[in-house]
């Protein structure tokens, strides 16, 4: 059977020499080019199974070149490879027809097996208009977490599948809804938005699916809701988990079938939107408290996406506080620079509010300080400044807060968010159970993963507890003593 032949081009010597050896020990004829006009010759030659391609090449960008590969030759599949790991490098890359994207550093592992998927199942792809070439990147961050999640985006582009992103606050979940909307499919359509916890719980099925006139007190006329709103577009539906039982019905309802009826209303509405959900909570954790549905969940959950937090790209905040200082420039504010110290404190600061607060100190650093370069001290200052206080009140207390006080704090937090209703049936199990999974892994931890030492501290028998570890799905970590 002949061997695939791959094709490739960057005009980096020492790229060429280790794609040369890895593809050749893979099996595979490389012909190995540095420049962009060579290798359109090769293709426009009938040459190759596929392209590997670094986007900038000495004599022409390598999204120029892709539209004539794809009208050429639209099953011949491309794979682009990029230093300028950026989130519109994976969308153009998409949006040009690439089979894939790869940021550099690139592992060849990876590489190989997105090769051998290429060459078994050959895809075509549409080509379609180019990108608008603005510098309104929506997502900033060259992290290799962020590189994937570029990806992920890039491969969704052009599909309806439900996507539920998860995250701390702050971490950018709508900024990625929008940017899955506007670079996507529906794009011409509606981005429609709704916050679940923003809104009272005995309004939010009318927000959603609309009401008749007359069906409730104060409904004096018809009112479309958040679906019709969104019709042909996207609708996102931020934290998803603190929707009410009720409405959550409908919703799944009208996932299954595509179709609503208005509150007060008797005529089934059929719907054509892209849903997007999202969450800082953990999901499953609710389930177990009956306060989410677990169909629900699993209609949602198609494709997960997790933000990381700040703290975990700390390497990005350096282009994260340029790009807010230019977007402070555009609204009028004087331009800053920060010093390498400055950004290096930034860099070690776990910034709890993670974006959204790198975000406001910049702008406040922006607004409020007249000195041209912003130093170590002013942030330090700053910083120490805006330090949050403990998430726990301890005022009045002396020593540690212990257990009992930071449950009743809990508890405190908990019965609030419901006003004045109060919480499903079954809380006392509920919390109960709650409490098991981290009390068990205290125990696991502190033991070392030794499940009979674990126990014994915890004064339970050795099956009941390996019972509770299958049932709570607690993960048994065994870590070697340190010298």
């Amino acid at each position: 059977m002949k061997s695939a032949t791959i094709l490739v081009a960057d005009d980096d010597a020492a790229i060429r020499t280790v794609l040369n050896q890895a593809l050749t020990r893979a099996g595979y004829d490389v012909r190995i080019t540095s420049n962009a006009s060579t290798l359109w010759r090769w293709i426009s030659a009938g040459e190759g199974d596929l392209v590997i391609t670094d986007v900038v090449m000495p004599d022409e960008n390598a999204f120029d070149l892709l539209p004539r590969i794809k009208k050429a030759r639209p099953e011949l599949p491309v794979l682009v490879m990029s230093a300028q790991n950026t989130f519109m490098t994976a969308i153009k890359a998409s949006e040009k027809g690439a089979y894939d994207y790869l940021p550099k550093p690139f592992d060849l592992t990876e590489m190989i097996g997105i090769i051998g998927r290429a060459l078994s199942e050959p895809k075509k792809r549409v080509d379609r208009a180019d990108a608008d070439q603005n510098d309104g990147i929506p997502l900033v961050g060259r992290s290799a977490a962020m590189q994937e999640i570029y990806r992920v985006l890039a491969r969704l582009m052009q599909t309806d599948l439900t996507l539920m992103i998860t995250g701390e606050s702050g971490t950018g979940k709508e900024l990625v809804a929008r940017a899955l909307h506007d670079y996507g499919k529906r794009r011409n359509g509606p981005f429609v938005a709704i916050n679940m916890a923003a809104i009272p719980r005995d309004l939010i099925e009318s927000e959603l699916f609309g009401h008749e006139k007359g069906a409730f007190t104060g409904a004096q006329n018809r009112s479309t809701g958040r679906f019709e709103q969104a019709e042909g577009g996207t609708l996102f539906l931020d934290e998803i988990g603190d929707m009410p039982m009720e409405a959550q019905t409908r919703l799944l309802r009208v996932l299954q079938q595509g179709e609503y009826t208005t509150v007060g209303g008797r005529t089934p509405i059929k719907t054509d939107v892209r849903i997007v959900a999202a969450t800082n909570k953990d999901l499953k954790t609710s389930i177990n408290q009956g306060l989410f549905r677990e169909d629900l969940y699993y209609r949602l959950n198609v494709v997960p996406l997790r933000l990381p937090a700040l703290r975990d790209r700390a390497e990005d905040v350096p282009d994260l506080v340029r790009h807010f200082v230019k977007l402070c420039q555009k609204e009028g504010l004087d331009a800053k620079r920060f010093d390498g110290d400055a950004l290096e404190l930034m860099k070690s600061y776990p910034w709890p509010g993670n974006v959204r607060e790198l975000e406001n100190v910049v702008r406040r650093l922006t607004a409020l300080y007249p000195q041209e370069v912003i130093t170590r001290e002013i942030i330090d200052n700053e910083l120490r400044t805006d330090a949050p206080a403990s998430a726990i009140s301890t005022e009045g207390l002396s020593g540690p807060v212990t257990i009992a006080q930071a449950v009743e704090e809990n508890m405190r937090t908990y019965f609030a968010q419901y006003g004045e209703d109060l919480p499903p049936p079954g809380l006392y199990h509920r919390v109960l159970h709650e409490m098991e999974f981290p009390l068990i892994l205290a125990a696991l931890t502190a033991t070392r993963g030794n499940q009979i030492r674990a126990a014994e501290l915890l004064g339970l028998n050795r099956n009941t507890l390996r019972k509770k570890i299958r049932e709570l799905g607690v993960s048994v970590y065994r870590s070697q003593r340190s010298a």
